[in-house]
């Protein structure tokens, strides 16, 4: 008996735990976005957006932030587009050409679950190694690089997770039928499609939100976006800059250039999600 109300006791405390870590992590999420609304909406208009940064523009004159924001647009859609092409291939060998229990396959996800946890900014100082060497300037060429190396574990991982969840059956199924390697990979990838457009949005979230690695290698400009090998501004940047500066309204902008990405960020959750839905309707 007191087994019994010992195993319940314990059930409501850990029942009120998860609770308070669900209120606690829902009101810390609306205190940010209550922040920037509140902070960043009255700056917010549509001169903001559809301009670049104008003489005077950090000391509160005219203006706006639309180089970073294609900036960010550029570099976060090349660099998963890359990551793409060279991490979907990976985890595909991964499941088709090799074993699942040899050496290589266990190093492997070892070696990208790593990969994964490092922060951007080591990334972001490989790179500028790699910059140095190749002779490149701060450019966007140098972010693209940047982020590249960093989205490619969040493919692989994801992509790999996705294979891991299809029916062994499948696999035996179109095996059984003569298939090739390489058309085994084009049926698993075709089963997993929806789920592979949402390891590419998850890609393209950390991209377009990550500044410590861009920081190093992108530099800034208050021009569009034009030649891959010329300095480009981003949003993440852009709002670095903006809070350093002791003007209140360019403080502001700041803000506003963070609720600009936070409804980009919101987009691509909100895609995700879609996305999801369809993949688990597509197992079923």
């Amino acid at each position: 008996m007191s087994n019994i109300k010992s195993r319940l006791r314990n059930e409501k405390i850990a029942k009120i735990c998860m609770q308070l870590s669900g209120i606690s992590i829902t009101g810390s999420l609306f205190l940010i976005v209550g922040i920037i609304l509140y902070k960043g909406l009255p700056y917010l208009s549509w001169e903001m957006v559809s301009q670049s940064p104008q003489g005077g523009f950090y000391i509160g004159k005219g203006g706006g932030i639309l180089n970073a924001i294609l900036g960010s647009l550029y570099l976060a859609s090349v660099s998963t587009a890359l990551a793409a092409l060279i991490g979907i291939p990976i985890a595909l060998y991964l499941h088709v050409y090799v074993k699942r229990d040899t050496w290589l396959v266990k190093a492997a996800k070892l070696l990208f679950d790593v990969l994964f946890g490092i922060p951007s900014i080591v990334y972001g100082a490989i790179a500028f190694s790699i910059m140095v060497w190749l002779g490149i300037r701060a450019s966007l060429l140098g972010g693209i690089i940047t982020i590249t190396l960093l989205t490619i574990p969040i493919v692989v991982r994801t992509i790999d997770e996705l294979l891991a969840t299809i029916p062994i059956d499948l696999k035996n199924v179109t095996k059984s039928l003569g298939a090739t390697r390489w058309e085994i990979a084009q049926v698993l990838l075709k089963y997993i499609k929806p789920g592979v457009f949402t390891a590419l949005l998850l890609a393209f979230g950390r991209a377009i939100g990550d500044v410590a690695g861009v920081l190093l290698t992108t530099g800034f400009s208050d021009n569009l976006p034009k030649y891959i090998d010329e300095p480009a501004a981003t949003l993440p940047l852009a709002i670095f800059f903006q809070l350093s500066s002791p003007i209140p309204e360019v403080q502001g902008r700041a803000y506003a250039s963070a609720l600009v990405l936070t409804f980009i960020i919101l987009i691509i959750v909100i895609c995700t999600h879609i996305l999801a839905s369809k993949q688990k309707k597509h197992k079923i």
